[in-house]
């Protein structure tokens, strides 16, 4: 380790200066630069530029534990504990997630739905079981908000329809079920699944869905577990898209196009559907 140290600053410092300092020999010092590379150390030099590959893929967002399951992904044999290692080393840290905001505007007069769902996360085939939540976007460095209404069919944990508006009303939420209505055209008896906000509860969304025979379930009030597919879904965006954008133009033209070039659907499989 002390010679690892002299050899990294002798470019600095002189290395009868090091020696000293570090009190080994310069002739040991020497002996060792001229000595091969150990079987180790050229697997940890082969493995350090794979995980940081695979760091920088993740857009610098990937922790140890993801950076190794994208490694065994690749076929790479490599431990949990020598990627955090390799990690320390040189020094990528992941992101970390933040914490769960409330956007749901439950207090209303309109009528809602029983809990049909209780948390049954899983659906046997396409179309059975979808899950529809909203969230919240920044734009820029001001506190303006921008608003995603997202679909989520639980079979393949893929969104099947979304939409985006700096206003979070039913007029958002239709759209993105339009749009999911309109790519995979579900036969009648599919459960749809929301929290009780006043945009799922309105009218209007109410009679999309009982236009097209699907089945409304909803969350009870204020328990955000009861749709925790979809909050978990949102928080892998966040943490693998980010959630800042510089105007409402480019979050709507460049979100969108991202949106439809499928990340949505990776940032999905990374909850490991």
């Amino acid at each position: 380790m002390r010679f690892t140290v002299i050899a990294a600053e002798k470019a600095s410092l002189p290395v009868r200066v090091l020696c000293r300092a570090l009190k080994v020999s310069r002739s040991g010092f020497y002996a060792w630069q001229q000595r091969p590379e150990s079987t180790r150390a050229r697997e940890d030099r082969r493995l350090g530029v794979l995980v940081r590959e695979a760091f920088e893929r993740g857009r610098r967002t990937y922790g140890s534990p993801r950076v190794h399951r994208e490694l065994a992904a690749q076929g790479v044999a490599v431990s949990r504990k020598r990627v955090i290692r390799l990690m320390q080393q040189q020094e990528l840290v992941g992101r970390a997630r933040r914490r769960y905001k409330h956007t749901t505007d439950s207090d209303h007069g309109l009528p809602v739905a029983p809990n049909l769902l209780g948390r049954q996360f899983e659906a046997a085939g396409p179309n059975q079981r979808w899950v529809g939540d909203t969230t919240e976007l920044l734009i820029g460095e001001s506190r303006a908000k921008l608003y995603l209404a997202a679909i989520l069919d639980l079979f393949s944990r893929q969104v099947v329809g979304w939409a985006l508006s700096a206003v979070n009303d039913r007029h958002m939420v239709t759209k993105a079920l339009d749009m999911a209505l309109r790519r995979r055209c579900p036969d009648t008896g599919l459960l749809h699944h929301s929290d009780q906000g006043s945009t799922y509860a309105s009218e209007d969304y109410q009679k999309v869905l009982t236009a097209n025979g699907i089945t409304c379930s909803m969350s009870r009030r204020g328990n955000c577990i009861d749709n925790a597919a979809m909050e978990s879904w949102f928080s892998t965006l966040k943490f693998e898209l980010g959630e800042r954008f510089e105007s409402y133009g480019s979050a709507k033209k460049g979100g969108a196009l991202r949106l439809h070039r499928g990340l949505l659907q990776r940032a999905a499989s990374a909850l490991g559907a």
